[in-house]
């Protein structure tokens, strides 16, 4: 399973940038670009809404890849941190339900 910056390096490569040319793109410094793909720091919900937006195509995955790496990060280490997310799981699904009505 690939994480955020996994997927961020292999967009960038496969589009052949630097790290300098996204994050002039984006007012990133290139060293808090490369941190992110190298996994040393979690992008914030406002960097990676903005990568995701410079990797069009690819947005949904890049959102998604940011969302479960947070989630994972905070219930990792918790003996009940699966059956939590299982429990969340359903009142996000519960949610949907009672915003449709």
């Amino acid at each position: 399973m690939k994480n955020i910056g996994q997927i961020l390096r292999e967009l960038r490569e496969s589009k052949g940038l630097l790290l300098r040319e996204v994050g002039a793109e984006l007012s990133l410094d290139p060293t808090l670009l490369s941190k992110i793909e190298r996994n040393d720091r979690m992008p914030t919900k406002e960097q990676a809404k903005s990568l995701s937006d410079f990797y069009g195509d690819k947005k949904n995955e890049v959102i998604i890849a940011w969302l479960s790496d947070k989630l994972v990060y905070e219930v990792q280490d918790e003996d009940l941190g699966l059956a939590a997310m299982k429990v969340a799981e359903q009142k996000i699904e519960y949610l949907k339900t009672q915003k449709t009505k």
